[in-house]
Order: C-alpha cells, then structure tokens, then sequence
C-alpha cells in the first residue's frame, strides 16, 4: 500500500497534482501524453508544398466553413499541414456509424455481441475513415485551388486529375489521409498508455494552442475592458457547461438473485440507480446544426457578387445565413432550435443502442413500481424526453453564446463574431469535457493507490 504524503498547508488540487507526478507509472503516462502533443503540435507546422500562406490566411477570415473544420484539426488547417484535416475524418466515420447501428441489422448485432463486437465496430470505422479522408482531402485541394473573389490568388494552385497535375494532386491527397490515420494511432496511443481519450486528446491540444492567438484578436477588437468582461463571461460560462455536463436524474434500480444454501434456494436484492445524464448527447448537436448553418451561405458565396450584374439570390442567402450582417437574428435563432432538435435527435439514438430495459430484464433488474419490459421502457422515454428539455435549452444557449459576447463587450453588429470569442462553443463544450474526463480517470488512478483525489 502506498503511503499518502501529505504537505501542510497546500491546497487539494495542487497536492493531488503532486501525488500524480509522485507515482512513477502514473508520471509515465502523464509525460507520454504530453510527447504525444509535442508530436502533433510539430507535425502541424509542417505544410504542404505550393502553398501561399498569405492568401491562405486571408481565406480562413472569410469562411464559416473553413473555421468550423479548423477547430478539429487544432490549427493545423490554417497552415494547410500534413495533417490539415485533423481527426475529422474519423469523427464523421464515427458519427455515421452511429447512425447506421440502429439501421442495419448486421451491425445492430455486433453492437449486442460485447467487446468483441465493439473491436469489429471500430476495425469498420477505421475502414471507412480512409476513403472519407481522401475524399475530404481531394475536396479541400479544388477548394483551396479555386479563385476566390477578394484573393489575388488561390492558396495552391495545380491541382487536377489529369494530365500533368494528376500525380502532384494524388500525393497531395495521399499525405493528407495518412497524417490523418497517423493522428487517430497517436490518438488511440494516449488511450492505451496515457491519460485521457486520445482522439479527444489530439483536438483539445489544437483548440489550447490557438488559445493565445485568439485573445489577442479578441483584444483587438474590444480593447482591454472588452477583453475582461470576456474572460468573465468565458468563466461563468465555463462554470454553466460543468454544471449542466456533470447534472443527471437518479432512476433506483433493484436486482434480484437466487442462492442456494444448505439446499434451500435464497432471494437476495439489492439497490443501485441508474444515471440519466441531463446532455447525453454531448457536442454533438452542436456540431450537426453548426454544419447545416454554415452549408447554405457556403454555396451561396460561390455564386454571389456577379461581375456586371446586380445582386443575386445568392447574395440574399448569403445574408440570411451570416452572424454578423442585417439578418443576424435569423441565423442566431435557427441556430438555437436546430441545437435543440438535434440534441432530441441524437440522445434517441444514443438510447436506442445503448438497449437499457433489455440489459436490465436480462440482468434481473427492475425499477420499483414499473413492469420490466415495454413499460418500463415506455418510462425511461418519458424520464430522458423530460431530462433533455434541460440539456438541449442549455446546450443551446451555449451554442448562442456570441451573442451575449456582444452584448456584454457593446460592439457593433459588423464586428465579426469570432474575433470576440476566446473559445467557439464547440471548443469550449470540447475543452470542459475533456478536462473533466481526464480529471476522473487520474482520480480514480489516485484512489486505486489509495491516494486522496482532487473530485469531490
């Protein structure tokens, strides 16, 4: 048994940090996730040939889109690196998996067949990772390639599938889906021998490594008063999303044995609860809704400002679906509702896999006063659609957040949105339920060593 070193008069966290550092196989892996970020944080400052950063740069500020993808790839977008795409490749392939569980009853089995099953899930989803990674990549290359109106010129230039462009253009894609896979193994690295989810891991270091870059623009634009009141809002915020992350409903679940003693048969129960999380669907809706907000004004700029003509219909979308021009109203309140129907959407389908009144009746547990079967999954529905109003109001007053920023710093409606945001909403919601998964699990490294934690 280890023996607790205590030190007088410091405080929990910070003992329980020295503690942590104290063990040597907990050091371990605390030092290999760290290499593992200084390996993506290098690999990310390494471009690709051909690239005119300046244009690059100038395209990043014009395109919702463009941000939206450069959160999950930590940056590494913005310079066009190897490893442009990040892990979001790997985050669609999952989603889609996901989706096709409760669709497929090939794959619904495999969901039900335990450990195993969940391997075969996975050797599927990395399968499926590979073409979507070069067909992003491809897709990403003809973007970059593409004249756009207000750059002189494109970032890279020479991209086709054919004729002297064809074996540039297949390398490019080619380096572009490897540093990909080379992402998810690290990710899936820290998982094995670190700390924390690694894929969750690898996104969270690129939003931190932006961090500095962000405030400074957000200086910029409201000065250092602006700059306070943000970093306020960011905390009570932050203190919101732990809030509402960590909250759920207790459900007490019994369960019944039988025993044989003495050749008498026994019946023993006992009591737990079943946690039904307030926002069991995480970041998800967030990043569904962002991606059918952005989509529209992204394909109206392709055809919008006419050389010779007036202003078109794509004009008048691209208006509608901005944040920081006439129509902003409109873009921020769809915003909120389709947070709030997707965050519906996706808690069903977590529940429906996860298959909870079947695990309990095999099981032999039962919630007191419910028939197990098809009432009592008839209550868990009427429990989670109840719980979710809370988290989907919640996750879309998170997701409104620029809003309140403005408000708070008293900019005017023409200052873009993302120069006052320190953190997008997404990475905030990332940044949160990072730190808090990775705060359990070197707490409960800590009490296996009967050390004390840091979580109450």
């Amino acid at each position: 048994m280890a023996e607790r070193r205590v030190s007088p008069g410091m405080p929990k966290l910070l003992q329980a940090v020295r503690d942590a550092l104290h063990l040597p196989d907990l050091r371990r892996k605390i030092l290999f996730t760290i290499g593992i970020l200084v390996i993506f944080r290098l690999l990310a400052h390494i471009p690709l040939p051909g690239v005119n950063t300046e244009a690059l740069h100038e395209l990043f500020q014009r395109s919702q889109l463009l941000g939206m993808l450069d959160l999950f790839s930590g940056g590494a977008m913005r310079n066009l690196s190897i490893v442009a795409m990040g892990v979001y490749p790997y985050i669609t392939a999952t989603i889609v998996m996901q989706l096709l569980v409760p669709v497929i009853p090939r794959l619904q089995a495999l969901s039900q067949e335990g450990e195993e099953g969940r391997r075969k899930l996975d050797q599927y989803t990395h399968w499926l990772t590979v073409p979507l990674a070069m067909l992003q990549g491809y897709g990403q290359l003809v973007w970059f390639s593409r004249p756009v109106s207000g750059i002189t010129e494109p970032p890279i230039s020479g991209i086709g599938l054919s004729g002297a462009n064809l074996l540039p253009t297949f390398a490019m894609i080619l380096c572009l889906a490897a540093g990909t896979m080379f992402l998810v193994w690290l990710g899936e690295r820290i998982t094995e021998h670190g700390i924390g989810n690694g894929i969750s891991i690898i996104i969270f270091g690129g939003i931190v490594a932006a961090l500095p870059a962000n405030i400074g623009r957000s200086y910029l634009s409201t000065g250092a008063g602006g700059l306070i009141k943000m970093l306020i809002l960011f905390l009570a915020i932050t203190f919101f999303i732990v809030y509402f992350t960590e909250a759920y409903r207790r459900i007490p679940v019994q369960y019944s044995r039988q025993i044989f003693r003495g050749g008498r048969m026994y019946r023993q129960s006992g009591g737990t609860f079943l946690p039904i999380r307030v926002n069991s669907a995480g970041m998800i809706p967030l990043i569904f809704a962002m991606a059918l907000m952005v989509f529209p004004g992204t394909v109206a700029s392709w055809f919008a400002n006419p050389p010779g003509q007036d202003p078109n219909l794509a004009n008048y979308i691209q208006n509608l679906f901005s944040p920081d021009r006439g129509y902003w109203w409109f873009y921020w309140g769809l915003f909120f509702l389709l947070v709030i129907g997707f965050t519906f959407f996706y808690t069903m389908i977590i529940f429906q896999q996860q298959n909870i009144p079947d695990t309990l009746q095999k099981q032999g547990g039962f919630i007191p006063g419910i028939r197990p079967g098809k009432t009592t999954a008839d209550y868990l529905n009427r429990v989670i659609n109840r719980v979710t109003w809370g988290g989907a109001i919640c996750l879309g007053l998170v997701a409104i957040m620029p809003v309140f920023a403005r408000w708070i710093a008293g900019t005017p409606a023409n200052v873009p949105a993302t120069n006052l945001m320190i953190l997008s909403s997404a990475g905030l919601l990332i940044v949160v339920g990072v730190v808090l998964d990775t705060m359990r699990q070197m707490e409960a490294q800590l009490l296996i060593r009967h050390y004390e934690g840091f979580l109450k």
